[in-house]
């Protein structure tokens, strides 16, 4: 759907500040649904301030965002704290309003039958069954729409949820830590703690953002780990009411050879464990909350270990947005190697290892340096005493 470019005012980019503050509020319980917030503002207000800078919250009607599939989205909620005054209103919406019976009815026919005059929309849905649809149906029904409106804000929102809808692929992050020379464990193994209790800590925020939170049978050997979201309530940084369920990712191990059984603490935890093995491999009993996922093997490079592609495209069909890879040097490796890796999230602490120590991630030995893979800094942070390297593919 082509889209003309709008012209928005000062007022129109604060209202959707809100709006968007508001979908992040729901980003670490939405999954798979995306995050998507909706202001409503009188119409008065916002021709009154066209020109000028206003803080939206003295003008907003109405306030709403997604908290968790199966439960009404953003606009819903807005109208209903609007009531009657949605009524000619503007209504300024991180995500095109969907227009199909979900689990819940259309948000376009409840902006419809509210009256609303205007909707400002950050981007369009790319999921299948909207991609446009929701805006056109606002038209027809005689709504002003506008589309485009810090539109880079609202995908960095929704970077899994885009992905899968768009490639049929989840959003992949591989989490690293390492010394100040590259080292991520010494070469008797040791590797517990590289970084700090705040770079830990920030590491279960990831997770927790994540679908999935996917290892190699090789990290469940050495470290058995639990790979679950340990954080309570109150160590979240936006308020999770009480009434929504704190989602725990599914988790998943790479076991090309079969070698995770139900003796590892990975099935002390309730949520999901999946089990992604080559076709063939014996079938064995698992606890309840396990499961195998069969994957074709890799017919490049080696048949007896799964195709990554194939396990991603998988996960992408069973709803998974976002995966968080802890891993080590090998799979990390082959996730690159492959094209998989949309995010590297490299914690460094400030020490030295030397160089008898483990290294970063397993790459092919390069020849000229036109053919080194290409990565850009998106953020750099501080996290307690380590440095948060954030990098993404140089385009």
């Amino acid at each position: 759907m082509t889209e003309t470019a709008a012209e928005f005012s000062p007022f129109d980019y604060s209202c959707m500040q809100e709006a968007l503050r508001l979908a992040a509020v729901g980003r670490f319980t939405t999954s798979p649904n995306p995050n998507v917030g909706c202001v409503l503002v009188a119409a008065k207000s916002a021709t009154e301030h066209s020109n000028e800078s206003v803080n939206a919250n003295e003008h907003i009607l109405g306030r709403g965002f997604h908290a968790q599939a199966g439960t009404p989205h953003a606009e819903v909620h807005a109208l209903a704290q609007a009531g009657s005054r949605a009524a000619g209103s503007t209504a300024y919406v991180t995500l095109e309003p969907c227009s199909h019976y979900g689990r819940t009815p259309p948000c376009a026919d409840a902006l419809i039958k509210a009256g609303v005059a205007r909707v400002v929309v950050a981007m369009e849905d790319p999921y299948h069954q909207v991609a446009g649809s929701g805006i056109q149906r606002l038209r027809e029904a005689g709504i002003a729409v506008d589309v485009g409106l810090m539109q880079a804000e609202a995908r960095e929102l929704n970077l899994g949820f885009i992905k899968r809808a768009e490639q049929g692929l989840p959003y992949v992050r591989v989490k690293l830590a390492a010394s100040v020379d590259g080292r991520t464990a010494l070469s008797n193994g040791h590797s517990q703690w590289i970084t700090g209790v705040a770079a830990r800590q920030d590491v279960q925020l990831g997770r927790a953002l994540s679908s999935a939170v996917l290892t190699g049978a090789g990290t469940v050997l050495a470290d058995d780990p639990l790979l679950n979201v340990r954080l309570t309530r109150d160590e979240y940084p936006t308020e999770l009411s009480d009434d929504i369920d704190i989602r725990q990712p599914v988790r998943i191990v790479v076991d090309n050879s079969g070698a995770i059984g139900d003796s590892f603490k990975l099935w002390s935890a309730a949520s999901p464990v999946w089990l992604a093995r080559p076709h063939g491999l014996p079938k064995t009993p698992l606890p309840v909350h396990g499961e195998v996922l069969s994957v074709e093997g890799d017919t490049k490079s080696n048949a007896s270990r799964i195709d990554l592609t194939a396990l991603m495209k998988t996960l992408a069909q069973r709803d998974i947005n976002d995966v968080w890879v802890e891993a080590g040097a090998r799979l990390s490796g082959a996730l690159l190697q492959q094209g998989l890796v949309d995010e590297l999230i490299v914690y460094q602490a400030p020490k030295l290892m030397g160089p008898d120590a483990k290294g970063l991630i397993d790459l092919p030995e390069f020849t000229r340096m036109t053919d080194l893979p290409e990565w850009q800094f998106h953020s750099v942070q501080q996290v307690g005493e380590d440095i948060k390297l954030v990098l993404r593919p140089r385009k």
